[in-house]
């Protein structure tokens, strides 16, 4: 790596490997990391950090950190930390398949919450103090301020409050993402919060840069390794399908005068069905769209280089690595398009709700009256975590989730008379859009939404069964405003882990 990636001259002396970074964090510690769906992680330290662990376990000593990220990142931070059983406690999000095994074997602790509240829960205090912070920068300029990479989420918070600092600068990122990025310095605790001055997408209300307080930094590592690039899908019937109802629904609410021409700022999760309802956008005749959102995917690139999107507010990447190379090569166009923040402004409850953002976000499974799943299998599995979903769907002016009609091969229905766990009350849904239809739930009292979902959503497989339920709930539950038949409610999911198929069930 050459030196002009680090500019700062006293800074330089503190380059050092990643095996003596590793070994200034000590066991027990909190240990706080950058890195936002698989972009922006630090590449080596965990990893020599994961050899230190396994060499502590081989001599029969107790070796574990508590793990803070911005959200989920990748297998050489989460997969190897995980593996070497060297994390007591992960927060806020994850989706490594080795995790996931240790937290639903009950031998990883796991908390899961809002996005939008690490960073201010952390200030309180509610964690405690972070012990180290290792995060990944694309450079470090002439005054010592950081050049965020390809995710900014909560590293503004990790820098200022950690007792020591493990930088790593990695020449993979581009250079040309100097700029791109907008971190605001202007929050505070309560009782001395201030408004954030930003009233539309595309404003600019802070700096380009980190700050950290130089004493602070231990150790610089240099690295040159590529983001967690993962491929999308090529979009299939069933997305195309989704996407279509949904854009259809967001004509219709032009026509009608409740959107503006070129829509709100729209929201995406991360996944193949998101990425298929933004491809549809391409052509669907809207222009002039804005993004106010946690993560930008290939849809949006696309979206963006087509001119049906002006500009993109965000925290991280999710590109396939075809993406990845598209992002690089015109990385001077998309600096002018793409702003960069962190996550509690990206996230932010307020600023959703004034922007008016449309939300789109994936779920597990949703109930008659409207109630999403959207982290637990059967209740009490973790899959991935609740992530900045609910910052949207509770605040957004639409408050959207989309899933295939049914799951494993077509033996699980994703529409249920109640669903395992919640994430999204009723209150907090809009619209629910499977591959059979678009559900609208505003305005709808409990049995008038389940009217709606049967009729538009439900695979014609489970509809007479759902159906059935319905209707005896209505006739003979305790109470008649939200009907149900809570043995037979809860039931439906027992089957399901008993048999391994609804159909074989009733």
């Amino acid at each position: 790596m050459s030196a002009e990636r680090i500019r700062h001259p006293l800074l330089r002396d503190r380059v050092v490997s990643a095996e003596a970074a590793a070994a200034l964090i000590q066991p027990g510690e909190t240990v706080a990391m950058s890195g936002f769906t698989g972009s922006g992680y630090p590449k080596s330290v965990p990893m020599e950090l994961a050899k230190r662990i396994d060499a502590a376990h081989g001599r029969g000593e107790s070796f574990r950190i508590k793990l803070m990220t911005g959200a989920s990142t990748a297998p050489e931070l989460d997969g190897a930390l995980a593996k070497a059983d060297g994390i007591a406690l992960r927060m806020p999000f994850q989706t490594d398949p080795d995790a996931r095994q240790r937290i639903n074997a009950g031998t990883l602790d796991y908390i899961d919450i809002h996005l939008s509240h690490v960073a201010q829960h952390v200030w309180f205090g509610f964690y405690g103090e972070i012990d180290t912070a290792v995060v990944e920068v694309a450079g470090i300029r002439e005054d010592g301020s950081l050049i965020p990479s390809t995710s900014v989420g909560n590293n503004k918070t990790w820098l200022d409050l950690a007792r020591k600092v493990i930088i790593e600068v990695n020449e993979w990122q581009p250079e040309g993402i100097d700029g791109m990025h907008d971190v605001y310095y202007g929050t505070a605790l309560p009782p001395n919060r201030k408004p954030i001055p930003l009233v539309h997408a595309d404003d600019r209300i802070g700096v380009p840069s980190l700050h950290c307080d130089p004493n602070k930094i231990v150790a610089i590592v240099r690295t040159n390794g590529p983001d967690r690039n993962s491929p999308f899908a090529a979009a299939d019937e069933c997305s195309q399908r989704i996407a279509g109802h949904l854009i259809e629904f967001l004509q219709h609410e032009v026509a009608k005068g409740r959107l503006p021409a070129n829509l709100l700022p729209l929201q995406s999760g991360v996944g193949n069905i998101p990425n298929a309802v933004l491809a549809g956008l391409a052509s669907s005749g809207f222009r002039d769209l804005t993004a106010f959102t946690e993560v930008i995917q290939d849809g949006m690139l696309d979206l963006l280089r087509s001119g049906v999107l002006k500009v993109a507010s965000c925290t991280g990447f999710a590109l396939s690595p075809q993406a990845n190379e598209e992002f690089k090569r015109n990385i001077d166009f998309y600096r002018e398009r793409i702003i960069m923040r962190t996550q509690e402004i990206s996230n932010h409850p307020e600023l959703v709700r004034r922007l008016g953002c449309i939300g789109m976000n994936g779920m597990i499974e949703a109930d008659l009256y409207g109630n999403v799943n959207s982290t637990h299998v059967m209740g009490s599995r973790i899959m991935n975590g609740i992530g900045g979903s609910g910052d949207f769907a509770r605040n957004g002016f639409l408050s959207i989730f989309v899933s295939p009609s049914t799951a494993k091969n077509g033996s699980i229905s994703s529409i249920v008379p109640m669903v395992s766990h919640v994430d999204h009350t009723e209150h907090d849904v809009s619209i629910i859009v499977t591959e059979h239809g678009l559900a609208d739930l505003r305005g709808l009292p409990p049995r008038h939404r389940a009217r709606q979902l049967i009729d538009r959503c439900v695979h014609p497989d489970y509809r007479a069964q759902l159906e059935d339920y319905f209707d005896r709930a209505s006739r003979d539950s305790y109470g008649k405003h939200t009907p149900h038949l809570l043995p037979e409610a809860l039931s439906w999911h027992q089957r399901w882990l008993d048999t391994g198929s609804m159909r074989s069930a009733v």
